[in-house]
Protein backbone atom coordinates (compact mmCIF):
# COMPACT_ATOMS: atom_id res chain seq x y z
CA UNK A 1 0.00 0.00 0.00
CA UNK A 2 2.81 2.44 0.79
CA UNK A 3 3.94 1.95 -2.82
CA UNK A 4 0.84 3.83 -3.97
CA UNK A 5 1.69 6.75 -1.69
CA UNK A 6 5.25 6.76 -3.01
CA UNK A 7 3.96 6.68 -6.57
CA UNK A 8 1.84 9.78 -5.89
CA UNK A 9 4.87 11.60 -4.41
CA UNK A 10 7.07 10.63 -7.38
CA UNK A 11 4.44 11.75 -9.91
CA UNK A 12 4.04 15.06 -8.06
CA UNK A 13 7.83 15.64 -8.12
CA UNK A 14 8.16 14.65 -11.78
CA UNK A 15 5.17 16.84 -12.67
CA UNK A 16 6.79 19.85 -11.01
CA UNK A 17 10.06 19.31 -12.84
CA UNK A 18 8.48 18.69 -16.23
CA UNK A 19 5.87 21.44 -15.74
CA UNK A 20 3.23 18.77 -16.32
CA UNK A 21 -0.18 19.84 -15.05
CA UNK A 22 -1.74 16.56 -16.18
CA UNK A 23 0.61 14.68 -13.84
CA UNK A 24 -0.43 16.88 -10.92
CA UNK A 25 -4.09 16.50 -11.85
CA UNK A 26 -3.61 12.72 -11.58
CA UNK A 27 -2.40 12.90 -7.96
CA UNK A 28 -4.12 15.97 -6.47
CA UNK A 29 -7.65 15.75 -5.08
CA UNK A 30 -10.10 18.44 -6.19
CA UNK A 31 -10.12 19.80 -2.62
CA UNK A 32 -6.31 19.81 -2.23
CA UNK A 33 -4.68 22.37 0.05
CA UNK A 34 -0.95 22.99 -0.19
CA UNK A 35 0.78 25.26 2.31
CA UNK A 36 4.33 26.37 2.84
CA UNK A 37 6.39 29.30 4.04
CA UNK A 38 4.27 32.34 3.21
CA UNK A 39 1.59 30.63 1.14
CA UNK A 40 -1.58 28.54 1.32
CA UNK A 41 -3.33 27.44 -1.87
CA UNK A 42 -6.64 25.56 -1.91
CA UNK A 43 -8.35 23.78 -4.79
CA UNK A 44 -6.89 21.88 -7.69
CA UNK A 45 -7.09 24.66 -10.29
CA UNK A 46 -5.36 27.19 -8.04
CA UNK A 47 -2.63 24.66 -7.23
CA UNK A 48 -2.08 23.85 -10.89
CA UNK A 49 -1.18 27.54 -11.24
CA UNK A 50 1.92 26.77 -9.15
CA UNK A 51 3.32 25.03 -12.23
CA UNK A 52 3.18 28.38 -14.04
CA UNK A 53 5.02 30.01 -11.14
CA UNK A 54 7.79 27.38 -11.34
CA UNK A 55 8.15 28.10 -15.06
CA UNK A 56 8.44 31.84 -14.50
CA UNK A 57 10.68 31.76 -11.42
CA UNK A 58 13.22 29.07 -12.30
CA UNK A 59 15.26 27.91 -15.28
CA UNK A 60 14.71 24.33 -14.10
CA UNK A 61 13.91 22.34 -10.98
CA UNK A 62 14.73 18.88 -9.71
CA UNK A 63 12.75 17.27 -6.89
CA UNK A 64 14.11 14.06 -5.42
CA UNK A 65 11.83 12.06 -3.12
CA UNK A 66 13.92 10.28 -0.51
CA UNK A 67 11.48 8.38 1.67
CA UNK A 68 8.01 8.32 3.19
CA UNK A 69 6.71 7.36 6.61
CA UNK A 70 2.94 6.94 6.62
CA UNK A 71 0.04 5.34 8.41
CA UNK A 72 -2.80 4.05 6.26
CA UNK A 73 -6.30 3.77 7.72
CA UNK A 74 -8.75 2.43 5.18
CA UNK A 75 -8.97 4.91 2.32
CA UNK A 76 -6.94 7.66 4.01
CA UNK A 77 -3.31 8.05 4.95
CA UNK A 78 -1.16 10.54 6.84
CA UNK A 79 2.58 10.81 6.86
CA UNK A 80 5.77 12.61 6.08
CA UNK A 81 7.56 12.71 2.73
CA UNK A 82 11.20 13.78 2.77
CA UNK A 83 12.51 15.44 -0.37
CA UNK A 84 15.26 17.63 -1.75
CA UNK A 85 14.17 20.37 -4.15
CA UNK A 86 16.71 22.11 -6.36
CA UNK A 87 15.73 25.35 -8.11
CA UNK A 88 18.01 26.78 -10.80
CA UNK A 89 17.89 30.58 -10.87
CA UNK A 90 19.26 32.58 -13.82
CA UNK A 91 21.60 35.40 -12.89
CA UNK A 92 23.71 37.97 -14.70
CA UNK A 93 26.82 36.69 -12.92
CA UNK A 94 25.89 33.06 -13.58
CA UNK A 95 23.16 30.70 -12.51
CA UNK A 96 22.61 29.83 -8.86
CA UNK A 97 21.05 26.72 -7.32
CA UNK A 98 18.61 27.19 -4.46
CA UNK A 99 18.39 23.85 -2.62
CA UNK A 100 15.70 23.08 -0.03
CA UNK A 101 15.63 20.19 2.42
CA UNK A 102 11.89 19.52 2.59
CA UNK A 103 9.57 17.55 4.84
CA UNK A 104 6.03 17.43 3.44
CA UNK A 105 3.38 16.73 6.05
CA UNK A 106 0.98 14.80 3.81
CA UNK A 107 -2.58 13.56 3.82
CA UNK A 108 -3.80 11.24 1.06
CA UNK A 109 -7.16 9.79 0.09
CA UNK A 110 -7.63 6.70 -2.05
CA UNK A 111 -9.63 7.37 -5.22
CA UNK A 112 -10.29 4.02 -6.88
CA UNK A 113 -6.88 2.42 -7.34
CA UNK A 114 -4.94 5.68 -7.00
CA UNK A 115 -3.85 7.73 -3.98
CA UNK A 116 -4.36 11.49 -4.22
CA UNK A 117 -3.04 14.25 -2.01
CA UNK A 118 -5.68 16.15 -0.07
CA UNK A 119 -3.14 18.18 1.91
CA UNK A 120 0.59 18.93 1.65
CA UNK A 121 2.24 21.15 4.23
CA UNK A 122 5.73 22.01 3.02
CA UNK A 123 8.31 22.42 5.79
CA UNK A 124 11.72 23.69 4.70
CA UNK A 125 14.30 22.51 7.23
CA UNK A 126 17.13 24.45 5.59
CA UNK A 127 18.15 25.99 2.32
CA UNK A 128 21.42 26.43 0.52
CA UNK A 129 22.36 28.77 -2.32
CA UNK A 130 25.34 27.84 -4.45
CA UNK A 131 26.70 28.63 -7.91
CA UNK A 132 25.99 26.28 -10.79
CA UNK A 133 28.99 24.87 -12.58
CA UNK A 134 28.20 23.25 -15.91
CA UNK A 135 30.12 20.11 -16.80
CA UNK A 136 29.84 17.97 -19.89
CA UNK A 137 27.99 20.63 -21.90
CA UNK A 138 24.77 20.49 -19.81
CA UNK A 139 22.64 23.57 -19.45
Amino acid sequence: MIAGLREAADIYARGADRRDKAAWRAVLADDITITGPGFAISGIEANLGSIDHLTQAFVATRHVVHDIDAVIAGDTARGETRCTAEHRIAGAEGDMLLVWAIRYQDEWRRDGDRWRFVRRDLVVDWEELRPVRNVGGGA
